[in-house]
């Protein structure tokens, strides 16, 4: 109704003739030309449009809405938790080199993968527990205080692990000294320079 009659003679007549418009009840309108260029032709599918973010007002909804900004994508997810590490996997204590050490441990990780729930004790703790088990045998209470946890998780972490050493070809018959307790451990690290100190409870 604004430009009923008047030549539109350029782009700024209908901006204005737009931006004119007005209603008793104080209706202001802001137009502006968008230069951008768009190609014809793109045809939007009724699945796509009923996706959009718009929120239909009450009188005539089909003309009057209001469409939202897409909320962000989620955050990517993060990479799964890996084997994790510990600093104790000493050659003193698993009898293997940090680069047979590492292949070992890949080795078990692929076959374990993550744990569907999280644990006190990540992969590379629990085949460091089962080791020292087989190697030499200090008592589940030893290796608790160790580690922060309880006894049964002790035995817990070696009855999952053990299967997947063998099949990773670990040597399962014991080589090295008996160290039953954690004075034992200790002692015999510090004779190889590697101090244990117990992790703090959580």
């Amino acid at each position: 109704m604004n430009w009923n009659g008047r030549p539109l003679t350029s782009h700024q007549v209908i901006i204005e003739s737009i931006a004119a418009t007005t209603t008793r009840t104080g209706l202001t309108v802001r137009a502006e030309l968008d230069p951008g260029t768009y190609p014809t032709g793109t045809r939007i599918s009724k699945a796509e449009l009923n996706a959009l973010p718009l929120d239909r007002h009450h009188w005539h909804g089909d003309w009057n809405y209001t469409l939202h900004p897409r909320p962000p994508p989620p955050p990517p997810q993060p990479p799964p938790p890996g084997p994790g590490t510990t600093p104790f996997a000493h050659p003193a204590l698993t009898g293997l080199t940090p680069d047979a050490w590492n292949h070992l441990l890949t080795a078990i990780h692929h076959q374990a993968g993550d744990p569907d729930r999280p644990r006190q004790l990540n992969l590379a703790e629990e085949t460091l527990i089962t080791i020292l088990s087989l190697r030499h045998h200090p008592l589940p209470a030893a290796l608790a205080h160790l580690f922060a946890v309880t006894p049964s998780t002790i035995i817990n972490a070696q009855n999952r692990t053990w299967p997947h050493l063998l099949q990773a070809g670990y040597p399962t018959e014991p080589a090295g000294p008996r160290l039953r307790t954690l004075a034992d451990l200790t002692a015999h690290a510090q004779a190889h320079g590697l101090t244990l100190t117990p992790k703090p409870a959580c």
